[in-house]
């Protein structure tokens, strides 16, 4: 959970801001995502790191898009942090070294759930940038992403815990729903290619046009 709200407080130039009740939220969020992301070649996988808890109802934002993207099986980004094996506060920093031993200068989009202003609630921001888990909370936790997706779950200011564990899952789950359906909606569109295919591609042309 980042509790900091500084990006529904303001008006954000660098991103997306969109209602989870648009009916077409998921697709706006993905034509935000895809064009944030390189195209044409690339050599860097696309992560998402979903963190929070399914221990607090307002902080399962994030895996339950874990668990919804785990489910649709994506063949073009990979996927950390779902409600069976969450990625927290405990285990953050293991995970993020498991996540770089395991892809090669990845691309990092954090997931996470955010506390804002009332008239901020229900709204979901893709912006460049890190997210700092348990930063509203004087927890010293590594920034997460070279990019990041925060979904506003409840009002920010006074006894955030207690906020938290009585948010409403009903809309915690149908941000999650929207989020995880952009995705995928992105995973779609985006089909990156590695350099190795296309000097395989130009390898096989020039064998078969005789050229060396």
């Amino acid at each position: 959970m980042n509790l900091k709200s500084s990006f529904f407080d303001k008006k954000e130039d660098n991103g997306a801001r969109i209602s989870y009740e648009d009916q077409r939220a998921s697709h706006k969020l993905a034509i935000e995502l895809v064009s944030i992301l390189p195209v044409a070649t690339i050599e860097r996988p696309i992560v998402f790191v979903c963190i929070g808890t399914d221990r607090s109802t307002g902080d399962s934002l994030g895996p339950l898009v874990g668990t919804l993207l785990e489910e649709k099986r994506m063949n073009s980004f990979y996927v950390y942090g779902t409600l069976e094996d969450p990625i927290h506060a405990v285990n953050l920093v293991e995970k993020l070294e498991e996540i770089k031993a395991k892809h090669f200068n990845p691309i990092i989009i954090a997931i996470d759930a955010c506390l804002g202003r009332l008239k901020s609630v229900g709204f979901i921001q893709l912006a460049d940038g890190p997210v700092k888990p348990g930063a509203g909370v004087n927890k010293e936790l590594p920034s997460v992403g070279d990019y990041h997706i925060t979904g506003v779950v409840n009002v920010s200011g006074f006894m955030e815990y207690f906020v938290l564990q009585n948010t409403r899952l009903n809309l915690v789950l149908k941000m999650a729903k929207v989020i995880a359906n952009g995705i995928y909606q992105a995973s779609i569109t985006y089909q990156p290619i590695t350099k190795w295919k296309n000097i395989g591609n130009h390898a096989t042309k020039d064998a078969i046009s005789g050229r060396e």
